[in-house]
């Protein structure tokens, strides 16, 4: 990708995490922010939206660490077990095992007594019913060798950029972090084919135009 081309997709990054955190801000926090609504206080309102959007830009840049650190696991992981299928078939384990203790260790964490374990278990299935979606359109926009590593990276690494608030557990935040989150990793994820090929036409372009 070029210099270009990789600013592009980050300034985007940072906008698509900023306006997504934004939006899910004032809706999930609806009961603390309703008064500026309803007393029309605009500065009120700005200030909050500046702050959400603030917010959304540090979910963006985690997400983006995220994103460039799996390709690199990803690339060592073809590399050290020589073959894709092996590869592919850890990271499906590895899927399996995140979600476990996404749903597991968070009750044993959190719950209270009597509480039931389908309020912990709708999470994972909402993340890998996302995860699933966006792994589909990847795989059919580039091959179906992608959708793997695509679900992969919208599951399990969506999950670890997840853990700080995951720790906390106070709920409106864990909406607020996980939405941006998951919007920027499925855009950085379905973007990076196009800036790629993009970058390839615009070397030749380049190539071409160089005095023989």
């Amino acid at each position: 990708m070029t210099s270009r081309n990789w600013v592009k997709l980050f300034i985007s990054t940072l906008i698509v995490g900023g306006l997504t955190t934004g939006i899910v801000g004032f809706t999930v926090r609806w009961g603390e922010f309703e008064h500026l609504f309803t007393d029309l206080d605009i500065l009120g309102i700005l200030s909050t939206l500046i702050w959400l959007i603030g917010v959304g830009f540090i979910f963006s840049i985690i997400s983006q660490m995220g994103f460039f650190a799996y390709l690199t696991v990803h690339r060592f992981g073809i590399g050290i077990f020589r073959t894709v299928s092996l590869w592919n078939s850890i990271q499906l384990f590895l899927i399996a095992f995140v979600l476990f203790d996404l749903v597991y260790f968070r009750f044993q964490a959190f719950a209270d007594k009597g509480e039931s374990l389908s309020q912990y278990i709708w999470k994972a299935i909402f993340i890998l019913a996302v995860g699933l979606i966006v792994a589909f359109i990847k795989a059919k926009q580039t091959n179906k060798a992608a959708f793997i590593p695509a679900l992969f990276f919208m599951v399990v690494v969506t999950i670890l950029e997840w853990v700080p608030v995951l720790r906390v557990n106070e709920e409106s935040w864990l909406y607020l972090m996980l939405f941006p989150l998951m919007a920027c990793n499925a855009y950085q994820l379905l973007i990076l084919h196009k800036l790629n090929e993009k970058s390839m036409q615009e070397r030749r372009l380049k190539s071409s135009k160089k005095p023989s």
